[in-house]
């Protein structure tokens, strides 16, 4: 992969192995001397000895070798390259019986730490987030009965074991017991006597087998032609990106799992990737459908052994297909041919600690690497995608009509300059009615405000003092069902104060402005017929309580929900035919460069969870700037002019896509310290043409968990080797070890 390979877009192509790891080596038998890559944020490779006993060790074997006075597990990551005499060598411990690291995940490991300038260790770190998944599993134990006749006292109890186990039948103790109706006490007992034996029992298949051909559906004509034109994509298989560009409820989640069956049925592995993976139970019932069983699902909320199990069964190629969060990409996956990015604009693909990377970019890369297709499915695509199409570099499927009878709501917009609502309220009469209406013929309404908890802001109105985190610059968000405050940057709580913490006032401390909760509260004081859900990461954690949201809302337990921008993300609820964004000015404020673009995202993906049944859908957009550009094309569905007004804009400019942005963040415990590495820094900083740099300068969260950040940010022109740049920027300071510099290229935050 050359430098400046086009096909990358904005994930800058850089040639993979000039990490400090060195190149990853392709499986092959190594000498005597090798290169262990180590989960680590070390400075690269260390050499070992291979083991004596004349096993030949291959680059992708994971091994343990000693580190200091320690053990610790590592991949091979190929020939030895350092200069070190042999005899001054540690040997290798021994080889895990694990399959290897295969060759095209570690060019992604190597590739990904050249490209965010990471240590190779810590990027690798991400493919081996499961240790216990290295070790073979422990053999299940499992109880038969003893064919020889044994003699004993009989209950009622033991007569129900035995006669659950038929001759040569062997089960688990907890199937066992659960299915004789006894404790394990029991089983103990008969096992004491002799009259039945512990035997290990091969280990049970946690993963169901899938069948392209198992739920065809019926498509549209738009739907056909695009699921067909990827299915060809997928059967010659060669890299190559396409954009699935499709209204919301046209079908993009059927069209693409036909590109996902083609995949399957070729023999191929395939990763799906969603922004929110834990919250989405309509989805995977879909693919149950379709796949006639559930893939392997990859998050943070899985517990061990089931990560465990997933890790290794990936590895061995037992799971062919898995639907992940960001993650995912780092699986050890051997026969990888297809990746599928659903809702490829979203934030949440981004990872900002650690290391930073943006999975979506990162997707396109994987595929490059393993020379297969990758599909980017959205009904907003990113500007980054919508400039790679018009460059060439990807290619585009378009689904401009939702499925079947469903049409597309009509939405308009609420000027609150002209109709506002009564004082210390935060819905307008228009939008009340618009609800009371919609409850009336049986429908349901959901209210969009992206704002978590009670209000934003709690303040004495005697003294004007605002409740602040101790650790962060950050207000304290008001939570009333929970009674508490809370920062929603480091998770600090408290009691609500008494008195005012300033000027001790009691009684004085107020809230100001909406949260949902406070929403809740309003609806409930105007519409008490109504039975308002409230929805948020707060009251939604995890995929039990996803599903139990999809159960309520579906069997009209609820009519009204209240919520943030979870419920923007995929959800299907046939009689919900309003939604009502209570502030669709929020998001527009603060300068971000992606301000209206993110804005446009979020109310147009939550505008299209109304009329998805074939019932009327309508949205009313709250807004005291009806004239704004985003506005306008959300109320007139001119949703391309709005993308050409945006990319024109960036154009001029040279920023994103057309231009690069690295930034420098620099932390730590003493403001001294950080303000001295911060000017250092930034009287380093590069200049001359095609580039420049902002800052330094506080962060917008200038204390964030106790550490004071400074920012500086990098901006190039596009072609610039951007990486090159601030390394040598970079090697010109000392940071002391109290200082960190994140390095974040391709910023989305810019908290």
């Amino acid at each position: 992969m050359a430098s400046g390979d086009a096909t990358l877009g904005d994930s800058q192509a850089i040639r993979p192995g000039t990490g400090a790891a060195g190149s990853a080596a392709p499986n092959a038998a190594l000498g005597s001397v090798v290169s262990v890559l180590l989960p680590l944020p070390l400075g690269g490779a260390y050499d070992y000895l291979a083991p004596e006993d004349g096993t030949g060790l291959q680059a992708g074997d994971f091994v343990a070798v000693p580190l200091g006075p320690r053990d610790v597990i590592g991949v091979v990551w190929g020939a030895a390259e350092g200069d070190v005499a042999a005899k001054k060598l540690r040997p290798v411990i021994g080889r895990l019986d694990a399959p290897a690291l295969p060759e095209a995940t570690r060019r992604f490991v190597d590739w990904v730490a050249a490209y965010t300038l990471s240590q190779p260790g810590s990027v690798l770190r991400m493919a081996m987030s499961v240790p216990t998944a290295l070790e073979p599993a422990r053999p299940l134990r499992g109880y038969r009965r003893v064919s020889a006749p044994v003699a004993f006292r009989e209950t009622a109890a033991r007569r129900r074991v035995l006669a659950v186990l038929a001759e040569g039948m062997a089960l688990p103790g907890p199937t066992l017991a659960r299915e004789a109706g006894v404790s394990s006490g029991v089983i103990a007992g008969l096992v004491g006597v002799g009259a039945l034996e512990a035997v290990a029992l091969p280990p049970a298949g946690a993963f169901s087998t899938l069948d392209p051909a198992a739920g065809p559906v019926t498509l549209s004509d738009e739907q056909q032609a695009a699921a067909t034109a990827l299915v060809d994509k997928v059967r010659a298989p060669s890299f190559g990106v396409t954009l699935l560009d499709g209204v919301t409820g046209s079908g993009k989640t059927e069209v693409y799992f036909e590109a996902v069956a083609a995949a399957l049925a070729a023999g191929k592995q395939a990763l799906v990737l969603l922004p929110e993976i834990a919250l989405t139970p309509q989805w995977l019932e879909r693919f149950g459908r379709r796949f006639g069983a559930a893939p392997a699902v990859w998050h943070s909320d899985l517990g061990q052994s089931l990560r465990r199990q997933t890790w290794r069964a990936v590895a061995l190629g037992e799971v062919r297909i898995v639907v992940g969060a960001r993650s995912g990409l780092f699986l050890p996956f051997p026969e990888l041919g297809l990746i599928v990015v659903d809702e490829e604009h979203e934030t949440a693909f981004k990872q900002e600690d650690g290391v930073a990377y943006q999975g979506r970019n990162m997707a396109v890369v994987r595929a490059q690497l393993g020379d297969f297709p990758a599909i980017l499915a959205s009904a907003t695509p990113s500007l980054e995608t919508i400039a790679n199409v018009q460059r060439g570099r990807y290619e585009i499927l378009n689904l401009p009509n939702r499925h079947g009878a469903a049409a597309l709501p009509k939405v308009a917009a609420l000027d609150m300059r002209v109709a506002p609502p009564p004082r210390g309220r935060f819905l307008s009469p228009m939008l009340v009615e618009a609800v009371t209406e919609s409850l009336a013929r049986g429908e349901q309404a959901l209210l969009f405000l992206n704002r978590r908890g009670y209000a934003p802001l709690t303040l004495c109105r005697r003294c004007g003092f605002r409740l602040q985190c101790g650790n962060c610059t950050a207000w304290l968000v008001e939570h009333r069902f929970r009674h508490q405050l809370q920062c929603h940057h480091c998770g600090h709580a408290m009691a609500v104060p008494p008195k005012c913490p300033e000027c001790d006032a009691e009684e004085s401390l107020v809230a100001c402005g909406p949260g949902v909760e406070r929403i809740a509260e309003e609806v409930a004081a105007l519409l008490p017929q109504a039975r308002p859900l409230i929805v948020t990461s707060d009251t939604v954690r995890g995929p039990k309580a996803a599903a139990e949201l999809v159960r309520v809302v579906l069997e009209h337990e609820a009519d009204v929900l209240i919520g943030t921008q979870m419920l923007a993300k995929g959800h299907h609820f046939p009689d919900l035919t309003l939604v009502g964004v209570v502030d669709a000015d929020l998001g527009l404020s603060g300068g971000d460069l992606r301000a209206g673009e993110r804005t446009f995202q979020v109310l147009h993906q939550v505008s299209g969870r109304a009329g998805r049944g074939g019932k009327p859908g309508r949205v009313l957009l709250q807004t005291y700037a009806p004239e704004h550009p985003v506005m306008r094309a959300l109320v007139d569905g001119t949703r391309d002019a709005l993308i050409a007004l945006e990319l024109a804009a960036r154009q001029a400019g040279g920023w994103p896509p057309y231009g690069r942005l690295a930034a420098l963040v620099i932390s730590g415990p003493d403001a001294v310290a950080v303000d001295q590495v911060a000017a250092a820094l930034g009287r380093a900083a590069p200049r001359g043409k095609g580039g420049r740099v902002l800052g330094p300068a506080p962060a917008p969260l200038a204390v964030l968990r106790g550490r004071h950040r400074r920012r500086l940010l990098l901006k190039v022109d596009d072609g610039v080797a951007i990486q090159a740049v601030l390394r040598a920027w970079l090697a010109q300071v000392t940071v002391p070890n109290a200082v960190r510099v994140q390095v974040d290229v391709d910023p989305y935050s810019f908290v």
